[in-house]
């Protein structure tokens, strides 16, 4: 990996880094090490990179801020790519805002509050990045992404740069096309807000800030609701009912303030997490015969 590290260099396409924990690079702060951290610093260098890697049959995975991803303990004989570079943001006419898929979202909703740009409040306390967030179409209080998103900037599996409308970005519950072709990346983003009153923005985004405060782990890292909830009831709920609030394995728990969350309360391994995932899961399914959808996708597990 060193040789590939050097190799990559020298096609001088953003910064390289070598032999980062996933400690760093995710929400729950787990994992092994990530051999090569690749940051291309524009489209161009994200393409020469993916051909680099396809031509030489090296493993790679896209990543945002980590914040739905559970990565083993083993190293990753890859490279993880970063579009943190990605972080261009546009106000364009008509309420229209154009942002770089490697974007903090909840900088997105505070930079759009103070343009009086509401619609966006819902995301507030989610802690990806833009292009993490269309890929999952993450929500919160009865809205998601694809009540904002108007238009995808993707790069196909064939390198070429093409845009998705939202129709054709198949946004459902929590799901997308990304996600259901995973060889597709999120670049760019065009997001449609109404004009608001300033105040009244950021007074929602104060009073949900609080609210998550008082009914979120926010204080361990994790990597927010575990399972997705089942139509017409909560995960968090049917968890709760079988008493596995505070359930521990390793460094790993289930809140005590919220039962959808697992955190790493006490330096927990991926193992630790994982197991008590499947814990869970297997308990809800045995009682309730409903079969939670786990949120974080599991990487590197082979």
């Amino acid at each position: 990996m060193d040789n590939l590290s050097e190799k990559l260099d020298t096609l001088n396409i953003g910064k390289i880094e070598e032999n980062i924990s996933f400690k760093k690079l995710t929400t729950y702060k787990v994992g092994g090490l990530a051999k090569v951290v690749a940051y291309p610093k524009n489209i161009p260098s994200l393409i020469e990179l993916l051909r680099f890697l396809k031509q030489e049959s090296i493993p790679f995975k896209v990543i945002g801020n980590g914040s739905n991803l559970l990565f083993s303990d083993k190293a990753y004989n890859g490279v993880i790519i970063k579009l943190s570079e990605f972080n261009d943001v546009k106000f364009l006419n008509n309420n229209k805002i154009c942002v770089g898929a490697g974007f903090p979202l909840m900088k997105l909703c505070l930079l759009a509050a103070k343009k009086s740009l509401t619609g966006l409040e819902f995301a507030s306390g989610i802690p990806g990045t833009v292009g993490g967030s269309v890929f999952m179409n993450a929500g919160a209080y009865k809205s998601d992404m694809g009540y904002v998103v108007r238009e995808v900037k993707v790069l196909t599996p064939d390198l070429k740069v093409i845009t998705l409308e939202n129709k054709e970005m198949q946004f459902h519950y929590r799901t997308s096309f990304l996600q259901k072709h995973p060889d597709y990346i999120c670049l760019e983003v065009i997001i449609k807000l109404e004009k608001g009153k300033k105040d009244a923005i950021e007074e929602v985004i104060k009073e949900r800030r609080k609210r998550r405060l008082e009914s979120q782990p926010l204080e361990y890292p994790s990597a927010g609701s575990v399972f997705r909830n089942p139509e017409g009831m909560y995960s968090g709920e049917l968890i709760e009912s079988l008493g596995l609030k505070g359930k521990k394995i390793g460094g790993a728990m289930v809140s005590e303030k919220h039962a959808n969350f697992i955190i790493n309360y006490k330096k927990a391994t991926s193992n630790d997490i994982k197991k008590l995932i499947d814990l869970v899961h297997k308990e809800v399914l045995e009682k309730y015969k409903v079969d939670l959808k786990i949120e974080q996708e599991f990487v590197n597990w082979e």
